[in-house]
């Protein structure tokens, strides 16, 4: 067990990267609209991270390099490659800004139901004094370029998050063999499709694959290492995944549909459980907000510095500047209040088209003998990756479905 805790490694982070305010609120929404029986959205989803990600992780020890740096490598047709780096780079560095207002206001939601509203007059303008302080704290374990303290204190902050929603879902009492029959008897709709997709979306993150492979060669540099990596990287995504089906279990028990975020789930769960209901999700909902606060920034400089061909250095003067303008726009943006739905859309829009490509992308790197020798990809592994790739592809038209209003389905 010592043995074990010495070596969790990234995976931690890569659950904080998946569970922030928009997956609280997805999953919210799902267990207000549909109770348990969307958890098992949530069983294929883990399933599916876990895949995706051991490949992701096993690319990064084996390579000692950062995937978005060995797609620049492998394509070898120019117009292709600048084709796909321009795609990677607007869809995680473009896409990661905007989503890091709503995870530094997702951190703001949990901080204002315990602490109230804080502003900061400078001038005509006011900012939000707990987005700057969410702000402030990202920034400063980011600027510190140490590995092993950010991954200490994300560890923490994972752990403190999985408590708060395990509580919560502990004291709905929830009906356990219709969570069991949700969890593993699938059941889809027209009514409830959107849901589904949206559950898969907000779990099999784009970003987190350029993420991990990143961060496993700063952990770990040996093959003897891949066991750890495999260990770490299961282990914490079910940890994630079950955060994520515990949020679902708390708000199936609210008899109402005036719920649309993890703010409302706490309110209508006072009157009913008291008053540590809505401190629990408050904690549970400031460290979502502050560890994707952390983690969307820090994959965008990875990525960069991949498809620009920058040392991966998270002390570089380059890399700072890459995730310290993210934070900052994140703060603006949160702060002000400025609803940048333009920018969302289009993040919506290239991520959706992102995901099919990158799973592509990457099962096409790990059957390359050149890249991972002995180490690529099995039968079972391209079998489980290619319906995953399907998935993905399904998701993706329906993402674009959604937003353009296509009518496709």
């Amino acid at each position: 067990m010592k043995n074990w805790f010495k070596n969790i490694g990234p995976g931690p982070l890569v659950a904080a990267a998946f569970i922030g305010p928009g997956t609280v609120t997805v999953c919210t929404l799902a267990g207000v609209g549909f109770g348990f029986s969307l958890l098992w959205a949530m069983v294929l989803s883990i399933l599916a991270t876990i895949v995706l990600q051991e490949m992701s992780a096993r690319l990064g020890i084996i390579s000692q390099k950062g995937l978005s740096e060995i797609i620049r490598e492998e394509i070898k047709h120019p117009v292709i490659k600048v084709l796909a780096l321009l795609l990677i780079l607007s869809a995680i560095v473009i896409g990661n800004a905007a989503y890091e207002a709503g995870n530094i206001s997702g951190g703001v939601l949990g901080l204002e139901a315990i602490i109230g509203k804080q502003s900061i007059a400078i001038g005509s303008f006011s900012l939000n004094g707990l987005s700057v302080l969410i702000g402030v704290i990202a920034f400063s374990l980011l600027y510190i370029g140490n590995y092993k303290v950010l991954e200490r204190v994300l560890v923490a902050l994972v752990t403190l998050m999985s408590l708060a929603f395990l509580l919560t879902a502990i004291i709905t009492k929830p009906d356990l063999a219709q969570v069991f029959k949700g969890a593993f008897i699938p059941n889809i709709s027209k009514e409830n499709l959107l849901t589904v997709i949206a559950l898969i979306g907000t779990t099999v993150v784009p970003y987190n694959l350029f993420l991990h492979a990143s961060l496993v060669k700063e952990k770990w540099q040996k093959l003897s290492d891949l066991k750890y990596a495999r260990k770490d990287t299961i282990v914490a995504v079910i940890l994630g995944g079950m955060v994520s089906m515990c949020i679902m279990i708390s708000a199936a028990s609210i008899q109402t549909l005036q719920v649309h975020n993890a703010v409302d789930l706490a309110k209508g769960l006072e009157p009913l459980f008291g008053s540590f209901a809505k401190y629990f999700l408050a904690v549970g909902l400031f460290a979502a907000g502050i560890t994707s606060a952390i983690t969307a920034p820090l994959a965008a400089a990875f990525v960069m510095s991949g498809c620009l061909g920058w040392k991966s250095d998270m002390r570089a003067v380059k890399f700072k500047s890459v995730w310290g303008s993210i934070i900052i726009l994140g703060v603006l943006f949160s702060s002000l209040g400025i609803k940048s739905i333009e920018i969302i859309k289009f993040a919506q829009v290239t991520n959706g088209v992102l995901l099919p490509i990158i799973a592509g992308f990457l099962l096409w790197i790990m059957n390359k003998s050149s890249v991972l020798g002995a180490f690529k990809n099995g039968l079972k592994q391209n079998v489980l990756g290619s319906i995953i790739l399907i998935i993905s592809i399904l998701l993706s038209i329906a993402t674009l479905n959604k937003v353009f209003q296509l009518n496709i389905f």
